[in-house]
């Protein structure tokens, strides 16, 4: 089913490289995604603020161009002192958008920091700076790994809205209707903010299945066994992926999502495919 309207928003999400060539590689991608007109560009952040001047230096790249930049915040292993100069400096360089999360513990990390929760990480962000910042936060139509329910997975959810999150970008899934059922459970928790579908391109199996394992993501088991009947196809493998993201790009908008996310991994081919097919 095609959507009625063929106007939406869309937002792309980048990781900040360790290299030269790499920041090329992102620049060139971002400049073929700017042209779909994306409401923001966001930049992860690694575990324990590896990334943390990376993060900020492409943020602040982006925001030069003329684009709206989130910068990913994670307050695992962060000090409140850590997290409060990090929001003073970007609200000094103009910033108005962060995605607020709890962020995963660093390999052998024992102490985790002021925060234990991305709940809390909002509600600080909310005491230090009132409302200058719209924040983002992250849902798990397929419930997080580390959730001991789905009810508990829902109440973390609402907890973060309740503490000051604008809007949601979920977990990438294949499945419309696990997305689907997790927003009508939102609505009857009485979560009623705009939760965006977060969208991954599929690029190859091995990534794919390496990702999913991490995140709890699920591979429904005929598009796994379709990707992996192309083996080293790779030219057809990604002609299918497109097909199969694109369809259910056309099914979540024409269902009415706010918005689509897509996860870039600092690559825009696949995705611009994605994005003309939806708007043909």
């Amino acid at each position: 089913m095609k959507p009625t309207a063929k106007k939406f928003d869309l937002s792309f999400e980048f990781f900040p490289p360790k290299t030269t060539e790499g920041m090329d590689k992102l620049r060139e991608a971002r400049a073929k995604l700017a042209k779909f007109n994306p409401e923001f560009f966001s930049v992860t952040f690694g575990a324990g603020g590896s990334t943390r001047d990376r993060t900020m230096d492409t943020v602040l790249e982006i925001q030069r161009e003329g684009f709206q930049a989130a910068p990913h915040i994670s307050c695992i292993s962060s000090s409140k002192s850590e997290i409060r100069d990090l929001l003073h400096a970007y609200k000094a360089q103009g910033i108005k958008r962060l995605v607020a999360l709890r962020g995963d513990i660093p390999s052998g990390e024992v102490s985790a920091g002021d925060f234990k929760y991305a709940s809390e990480l909002v509600a600080f962000i909310r005491e230090e700076t009132g409302y200058h910042f719209n924040i983002e936060v992250a849902a798990y139509p397929e419930f997080h790994p580390e959730a001991r329910t789905p009810a508990v997975d829902l109440l973390n959810l609402k907890r973060k809205v309740d503490a000051g999150a604008n809007s949601a970008i979920t977990q990438y899934f294949y499945n419309a209707d696990a997305y689907f059922r997790f927003v009508d459970q939102c609505d009857t928790l009485g979560i009623n903010v705009p939760i965006v579908p977060g969208i991954m391109p599929i690029y190859n199996i091995t990534q794919l299945a390496r990702f999913s394992s991490v995140c709890g993501a699920e591979i429904p088991r005929w598009l796994k066994m379709r990707l992996e009947e192309y083996g080293d196809d790779m030219v057809s493998l990604r002609a299918f992926g497109i097909d199969v993201v694109s369809e259910l790009c056309e099914t979540l908008l024409a269902w009415g999502v706010p918005s689509l996310h897509f996860y870039t991994l600092n690559q825009s081919n696949i995705i611009s495919n994605i994005i003309e097919n939806v708007q043909d």
